[in-house]
């Protein structure tokens, strides 16, 4: 089936396996773990706060700004960086224990992630 007006050709059947490749790795398509769906929905709920300027990563307040001192850029983005470096080392962490069947470990790693992004 080829389109005289289009660069590319369409073949139904390496379609269909990349398609089966794609979805196989789909972790919502993978044997599940413990809590696959709370952090499925969460994810979700992520991607789907995109456009929300009020949600996002956030963090307690330094000590350095209790005591009044004001952050300079390099300090802010260095922050940023820590904390979206922390926030996914602790979606990582429940992903890990709940393929491990660590249901415990995973919910405290999940709930961890939740406190650490407003929606």
């Amino acid at each position: 089936m080829r389109n005289p007006n289009c660069k590319f050709t369409y073949y139904p059947a390496s379609t269909g396996l990349l398609l089966s490749a794609v979805l196989g790795l789909y972790p919502a398509f993978a044997e599940a773990g413990p809590c696959s769906a709370d952090i499925a929905q969460f994810e979700l709920a992520i991607r789907q706060s995109a456009g929300n300027p009020y949600a996002g990563l956030t963090a307690p307040q330094s000590i350095a700004a209790q005591d009044e001192h004001q952050p300079t850029a390099a300090s802010v983005k260095k922050a940023q960086q820590a904390l979206k470096a922390r926030f996914a080392a602790t979606m990582a962490q429940a992903k890990r224990r709940d393929a491990r069947n660590d249901q415990a470990g995973c919910e405290r790693a999940l709930s961890e992630a939740k406190k650490m992004y407003l929606l």
